[in-house]
């Protein structure tokens, strides 16, 4: 048996079109667009506080590797003596 109708050129299992409201088009669309920005500024707000949050741990290890340093006593100088020839 053929799916095809000898009548239509569609098969029968075909879903027909039919023509929706150019609004409730939009409307769709609009709401697909906005569920797209609204998983971007997701995926960029998470993004922003784990690199906020590795920023600030690296700022504290480089704060307490400046204030060891500051503690360690500074190497005096020593004169030259000049050699007398």
């Amino acid at each position: 048996m053929s799916h095809f109708k000898p009548t239509s050129p569609f098969p029968s299992n075909a879903v027909p079109r039919v023509r929706q409201d150019p609004m409730v088009l939009w409307e769709d669309r609009t709401i697909l667009v906005k569920k797209e920005v609204d998983a971007e500024r997701t995926a960029s707000d998470a993004k922003t506080a784990k690199l906020r949050a590795l920023r600030l741990a690296k700022e504290a290890v480089d704060k307490e590797n400046a204030d060891a340093l500051e503690k360690l006593p500074k190497p005096t100088r020593r004169k030259t003596v000049p050699e007398s020839k």
